[in-house]
């Protein structure tokens, strides 16, 4: 029995001492999948501290996609995670997550199917947070289903943060907000949800194998006041997608025939100069 975060919280020795994850790679034959956008984590610090930064963690469950090799999954375990429910597309992952499985008494739970099309609630959690090294090729994807979600959360129940790395340019969009450079539909859907900010950069040189970028911790907490005051997020997804599909042109130019001056706006704007507010009330107007 340790305790973390002044919590006391079973963390299973067995865990802390299996072989290092490029170890057990080796022995399972396992390597990086290109066309699953596989890049795989192998230090120990760096996984510790994305899991330490997910908040609650020795109180609520973790859903963590696309485990690979399972560094994370085992700091996340060690940081004392009452329960890990990894989604892993990659069936040769199997025999190390199965070793995991059997270290962990059975706080860890294995899925292995696609996250893009895993209902999230049939997994059966109340209340969880979400804390993954996103493959880079779904991640955008994933990320907007999780909002949605978000949205439908008027109890409180479900997601309670996500804690996810990214490339860096995307996490930038995500955070962004109006006037900003790196402004767009990511950066308003999630504002419209949640509260987000960027923890900390992860260097090329921490994955195997090294991507072209530099990626980021971005931490996402649902904001109950928000998800009250949404009305319809499918529809300002839609319009997003519209005004920031063609960001260079004003906005009467792209929707045509609308008096702008109810809006408090006189077309000449571009997608870039509105706000996630903005945004909200145009979707209400039914403008598409």
């Amino acid at each position: 029995m340790n305790k973390v975060s002044g919590v006391n919280v079973h963390i299973s020795d067995a865990v802390a001492t299996l072989p290092p994850v490029s170890e057990m790679m080796r022995d399972a034959g396992l390597f990086a999948k290109k066309q699953l956008g596989q890049n795989f984590l192998f230090d120990l610090n760096l996984t510790g501290r994305i899991a330490r930064a997910v908040p609650d963690i020795t109180r609520i469950p973790v859903v963590e996609v696309g485990p690979g090799p399972g560094g994370l999954t085992r700091a996340l375990l060690n940081a004392g995670a009452p329960r890990v429910v990894a989604i892993e597309k990659d069936p040769g992952t199997e025999p190390i997550l199965t070793r995991i499985q059997d270290a962990a008494s059975g706080r860890l739970c294995v899925i292995y199917d696609d996250a893009m099309r895993v209902d999230m609630n049939a997994i059966g959690l109340s209340d969880y947070a979400i804390c993954s090294n996103l493959p880079y090729n779904v991640g955008t994807g994933l990320l907007i289903g999780w909002l949605h979600k978000i949205a439908t959360q008027h109890d409180g129940h479900g997601i309670q943060s996500l804690t996810l790395m990214f490339q860096k340019e995307v996490a930038q969009r995500i955070t962004a907000r109006a006037g900003d450079e790196h402004y767009g539909r990511l950066g308003v859907l999630t504002a419209m949800v949640a509260d987000a900010r960027i923890l900390f950069d992860v260097p090329r040189s921490a994955f195997t194998p090294a991507p072209k970028v530099t990626s980021a911790v971005v931490q996402i907490i649902p904001n109950g006041e928000k998800i009250a005051r949404l009305d319809n997020l499918a529809a300002i997804e839609k319009i997003t997608a519209k005004l920031f599909g063609q960001r260079r042109k004003m906005i009467r130019a792209i929707i045509p025939g609308v008096d702008w001056a109810q809006f408090g706006l006189n077309g000449t704007e571009r997608a870039e100069n509105l706000g996630a507010e903005k945004f909200a009330e145009l979707a209400a107007a039914n403008l598409l």
